[in-house]
C-alpha cells in the first residue's frame, strides 16, 4: 500500500462503474493517491467521485478548452499533477467497403486527436515529471475485421505516444500507452451476453480466461508509480490473444 502516496492522478474515461477508469481510480486511491475523474457526463462522474471519495469534473476529450480545464483544476486543487490517464473512446466499427468518411473523423476526433491533446494538456502542467497513459487497443495487434475506423485512430495514437516519450523525456515525463484484449467493461456489456462471442475469444486467449478491468487497472497502477522506469511503450493486456487472432463473426456460432 501507499504506491502512490503524494501523487494526484487525472483519470478521463470514468462515468460507470464496470469501467476501467473507475477500477483504475479505486485503485489509485488505495494506493494513496488524490484522484480526480473526469468524463463526459457531469451527473454521471460526480456521483461515481462521490462513491470513490474523489474529485469528479465533466470533460470532453474532443475539446482542448476543456482538457486544458481539467489539468488545470488538478493543480489548483492539489498543487501537482503526477499521473493522467485517457480511457476515453467510443465504438465505431463499419467494413473498409461501407466505412464513412465520417466514421472516421468521429473515431478520430476522440482516440487520435482527443488522445493527443490529452498528452499535450496534461504534460504542459507536469512541472515535476510525471507519468501519462492512454489506451490502446487488442485491435491494432491483431487485424481485426471492421475496425478500420476505431483500430487506424488508435494506431495513430500509439505512434504519437512514441513521439511524446521521446519528446517528454527530457522533462522526467514517461508517456506510455496500454492495450486491453477483449475486456467485460461498460463498452463491452453486450458482447459478453452471448455465450457464443465469448467462447469464440476465449479460445484465443493463451491465459485461458478473459483480461479484466482490475487487470487493465494494475497495469496502470504499475506505469504511475515510481517503479516503471518504462517509456515509448504500449503494453499488452489481451491474455496473449495478440499472439493469436480475433475470431471472425462466422464463428459467434
Amino acid at each position: 500500500m501507499g504506491r502512490l502516496n503524494g501523487k494526484t492522478a487525472v483519470i478521463l474515461g470514468a462515468s460507470d462503474e464496470r469501467s476501467m477508469g473507475y477500477a483504475t481510480a479505486r485503485r489509485f486511491i488505495e494506493e494513496g493517491a488524490n484522484v480526480i475523474i473526469a468524463a463526459r457526463r457531469k451527473d454521471a462522474v460526480e456521483a461515481l467521485a462521490g462513491k470513490l471519495g474523489a474529485e469528479g469534473v465533466a470533460c470532453d476529450i474532443t475539446s482542448e478548452a476543456e482538457l486544458e480545464a481539467l489539468a488545470a483544476h488538478a493543480v489548483k486543487t492539489f498543487g501537482t499533477l503526477d499521473i493522467a490517464v485517457n480511457y476515453a473512446g467510443i465504438e465505431v466499427s463499419a467494413p473498409i467497403l461501407d466505412v464513412t468518411a465520417e466514421d472516421l473523423r468521429r473515431s478520430s476526433d476522440v482516440h487520435f486527436v482527443g488522445a493527443t491533446l490529452f498528452i499535450k494538456q496534461m504534460a504542459r502542467v507536469m512541472a515535476a515529471g510525471g507519468s501519462i497513459m492512454t489506451a490502446s487497443s487488442l485491435t491494432i495487434l491483431v487485424q481485426a475485421p471492421g475496425q478500420a475506423a476505431y483500430a487506424g485512430a488508435k494506431g495513430g495514437a500509439d505512434v504519437v505516444v512514441r513521439i511524446a516519450a521521446n519528446e517528454l523525456g527530457e522533462k522526467g515525463i514517461r508517456v506510455n500507452s496500454i492495450a486491453p484484449g477483449f475486456t467485460r467493461s461498460a463498452m463491452t456489456e453486450a458482447y459478453f451476453e452471448m455465450e457464443a462471442v465469448r467462447r469464440a475469444f476465449l479460445k484465443e486467449m493463451p491465459l485461458g480466461r478473459f483480461p479484466t478491468v482490475e487487470d487493465v487497472a494494475e497495469v496502470a497502477l504499475w506505469l504511475g508509480s515510481d517503479e516503471a522506469f518504462v517509456t515509448g511503450q504500449r503494453i499488452d493486456v489481451t491474455a496473449g490473444q495478440a499472439l493469436r487472432r480475433v475470431p471472425l463473426a462466422s464463428e459467434y456460432v
